[in-house]
């Protein structure tokens, strides 16, 4: 009897250790995992606030993530790489822009899709975009001009 009892516990530990081991491996965005996802990016003149893991939506809906940011060094704008679904095909007029959760929430990446029949490969970059609102800038130059 005590013994059937510790085989049980010992059934449950495993079937809760292997429950926690692929959680961990869903979140961490570990690629065994994530293998029905393709990489574009898009670059901005700024990318001030969004980081990486950000989340991607069209029309409200998560679509992807925020997998890197970088400064081209050649063009001095920033290179946003992102990862979507596979099932979605982005039109290659659409509009990437930074935007902010809320009033002071995360920012994240919203694709406004265009018309074009032409999909963005992966590989291939959002040509239109839209950099983040920087509200200490407006602010300051709401400020400075208005005492003019």
């Amino acid at each position: 009897e005590k013994k059937h009892t510790e085989i049980l516990v010992g059934i449950f530990l495993l079937i809760g250790i292997i429950a926690i081991t692929f959680l961990a491996l869903r979140m961490g965005d570990f690629g065994l995992l994530n293998n029905q996802q393709y990489k574009i990016k898009a670059e901005f003149t700024s990318a001030s606030g969004l980081k990486k893991g950000a989340h991607v939506e069209i029309a409200g809906v998560v679509v992807g993530k925020v997998t890197g940011i970088a400064l081209n060094p050649k063009t001095y704008l920033a290179e946003v790489y992102i990862s979507l679904e596979n099932n979605i095909q982005i039109p290659d007029d659409s509009i990437a822009s930074i935007r902010t959760a809320g009033i002071i929430g995360d920012k994240f990446l919203k694709i406004s899709p265009g018309g074009s029949d032409v999909t963005v490969e992966p590989g291939m970059a959002i040509i239109e975009t839209e950099p983040s609102i920087n509200l200490e800038e407006l602010i300051s130059k709401y400020i400075f001009e208005s005492g003019k």
